[in-house]
């Protein structure tokens, strides 16, 4: 029973010292360094990294497709 009670305060203290901050709209968190299977998009207030899973970082739209579709409807 005192090993129990033991693993019990433990475990509270070990909750209570790593708070986790979200950041990325809840998708990502703040950490030093990021995980293999993550990327890092942006900053988190505390200058750690905001390590994101890459399916939730958005991508870059080609703007030359646009470009070359405006340019063909203006020059009718």
């Amino acid at each position: 029973m005192k090993l129990l009670l033991l693993l019990l305060t433990v475990t509270l203290l070990l909750a209570q010292v790593t708070p986790v901050t979200k950041c990325w709209g809840k998708s990502g968190r703040c950490r030093t360094t990021c995980k293999k299977s993550e990327v890092y998009y942006i900053l988190c207030k505390t200058e750690a990294k905001c390590c994101v899973d890459p399916k939730y970082v958005p991508v870059k739209s080609k703007l030359t497709d646009t470009n070359t579709s405006l340019e063909s409807t203006s020059a009718v």
